[in-house]
């Protein structure tokens, strides 16, 4: 035997475990949320405002508490004392969720095009949701996990 069989056996192997796990991370967790069921603020003055937005679409998964994503208009300005969020990082979701762009969102975040702010502080432990505003009102949103400093009242 000239080793050929083994051989094709263990890439067969491992093309169906890089499948698997593709699959998994594009689809296998995520599931698209119900937008009846959501509610959007933001914190001003310490206190969480309700916001009203309309044509949200967002996914989440029970898998992690960072996969949340969201997108969706405002349909007034934010609060003039909305907390800023000091050092958003939109992570990247799967590519059928669309309208979803990290690195754009990124991208203009950093270039002033977009303006980032604290929805909900530990809205899981150690992770906040996250939404960045656009001047026209289109608002995107992530879950991403919170500095543990003492000044937070975390501890470790």
């Amino acid at each position: 035997m000239d080793g050929r069989i083994p051989a094709l056996l263990i890439l067969g192997a491992a093309i169906a475990a890089g499948v698997g796990v593709w699959y998994a991370q594009e689809y296998g967790f995520y599931e698209e949320v119900d937008p009846a069921g959501v509610r959007i603020s933001v914190m001003a003055g310490g206190q969480p405002v309700p916001l009203e937005v309309g044509d949200l679409e967002a996914i989440d998964a029970s898998s992690s508490p960072i996969r949340w994503r969201g997108c969706f208009r405002l349909a007034a300005p934010l609060p003039a004392d909305a907390e800023v969020f000091a050092q958003p990082t939109p992570l990247v979701g799967p590519n059928w969720f669309s309208c979803f762009d990290a690195g754009r969102i990124d991208a203009d975040l950093k270039s002033g095009a977009a303006k980032a702010y604290l929805s909900q502080p530990e809205i899981r432990p150690d992770v906040d949701r996250v939404i960045a505003v656009y001047p026209d009102g289109r608002a995107y949103s992530w879950h991403q996990f919170n500095d543990k400093t003492p000044e937070r009242g975390v501890m470790d």
